[in-house]
């Protein structure tokens, strides 16, 4: 018997070490590795420059709580305003924590008790969090939720021009809806989402916590759409693997996160911040991510031809590195099979895989990946024909 509580759907696989996309097993099986950490390991796997900063830190110092003076968090801090456009942060180590740090700020800053939401969200599994989340199937067996939250269909914008209230803090959006399906919000959308934000003077929230620190080509995929939200969060790919998420928000927000009003003890601690800011030195830089950008444009165009003709796909979706493949039926056996011939991927929703690669992933692995995929779903089409 486990000691763990067997809260999740374990693989009977064991991976002990990997370098950039590939990760091996126990048994000596080496994979590639489209998860890469669920969007985590956006420099792939043991990146030289985030190791070499942590183990840097490691020989200075570890831990000494928020009490004292952090100069990594600053210089952390800085380089995530830069990045985003907004002014100030509050490090955490989740993006659970990170969501519930920007509907605390939300609430607090405006005096208003309501959280707009979408179906099919994700917003994380805390208690709050889950009640943001739009999904049944995250809320069964909890009892009551906080009803502070209300979810609208995503993507309507006529359900958007339908929100009466005066007492709405705010509006918490994906732009890209990783755990609900990769599906992707449409421009229309995501401009009438920040348009009514401004009516009701409510704050806009994008949760990043997936989408962010270049996973789509941009620091942040908001910015593919010139949006101008209030607040973001990120985590994820913010430290490589380090456990680690942000708040980050307009400076008109700064005076009500006074001291006191929130905290964290292990947040923006000394070893997540040398992580933070080798892995952001790294993605946000233009060259890196124009690289990103023209890979994953091609890789997704690949996709689409060899794969959006066979009866059991529907369409190939997404932005940048975070890829879905939507099927006819149930995607669990075609990931199966996927990891069968050496390809990690996993689902978003019943019937949909999803491609979450490093950033860093090579032009030679992304066609290796593109054969593999090519090759599995063409024969399960053929077979389905038959």
């Amino acid at each position: 018997m486990s000691n763990l509580f067997p809260t999740y759907n374990r693989l009977d696989i064991e991976l002990v070490s990997g370098e950039g996309t590939k990760v091996t097993d126990s048994n000596g099986r080496t994979y590639l590795d489209f998860i890469a950490g669920i969007a985590v390991c956006n420099l792939g796997h043991s990146p030289s420059a985030v190791k070499k900063a942590v183990e840097e830190q490691l020989d200075k110092l570890w831990h000494v709580s928020n009490l004292f003076q952090l100069s990594q968090q600053e210089e952390a801090a800085k380089l995530l305003a830069d990045a985003s456009g907004l002014d100030a942060v509050f490090f955490c180590n989740s993006g659970a924590e990170a969501n519930e740090a920007a509907i605390k700020l939300a609430k607090k800053h405006t005096g208003k008790t309501k959280i707009l939401t979408f179906k099919q969200s994700f917003h994380g599994r805390t208690f709050a969090t889950m009640s943001a989340t739009g999904q049944e199937k995250i809320h069964s067996g909890y009892g009551p939720l906080l009803p502070t939250f209300e979810y609208l269909p995503y993507n309507d914008v006529e359900a958007l021009g339908d929100i009466e209230g005066d007492d709405i803090a705010g509006i918490m959006v994906e732009v890209i809806q990783g755990e609900g399906g990769v599906n992707p919000g449409t421009e229309a959308f995501l401009k009438k989402v920040e348009k009514t934000c401004k009516e009701l003077d409510a704050l806009l929230i994008i949760d990043e916590v997936q989408t962010g620190i270049g996973r789509t080509g941009v620091p942040f995929a908001y910015q593919h759409h010139s949006l101008h939200p209030d607040i973001v969060t990120a985590a994820k790919g913010l430290g490589s693997g380090f456990p680690v998420g942000a708040m980050i928000g307009r400076k008109e927000l700064v005076s009500t996160f006074s001291p006191g009003t929130h905290g964290s003890t292990f947040g923006g601690n000394p070893l997540a911040m040398a992580a933070v800011k080798a892995t952001l030195e790294t993605i946000m830089n233009e060259s890196f991510l124009s690289e990103v950008k023209s890979k994953s444009k091609t890789f997704i165009q690949s996709l689409k031809e060899k794969l959006e003709p066979l009866s059991l796909v529907q369409e190939v979706k997404g932005e940048g590195f975070m890829i879905g493949i939507q099927l006819e039926d149930e995607a669990k056996e075609s990931i199966e099979v996927l990891r069968d011939n050496g390809l990690l991927t996993l689902p978003a929703g019943p019937k949909v895989i999803r491609l979450l690669p490093p950033l860093t992933v090579t032009e030679a692995e992304l066609q290796e990946a593109l054969t593999i995929v090519e090759r599995v779903l063409h024969s399960q089409a053929a077979e389905t024909a038959q």
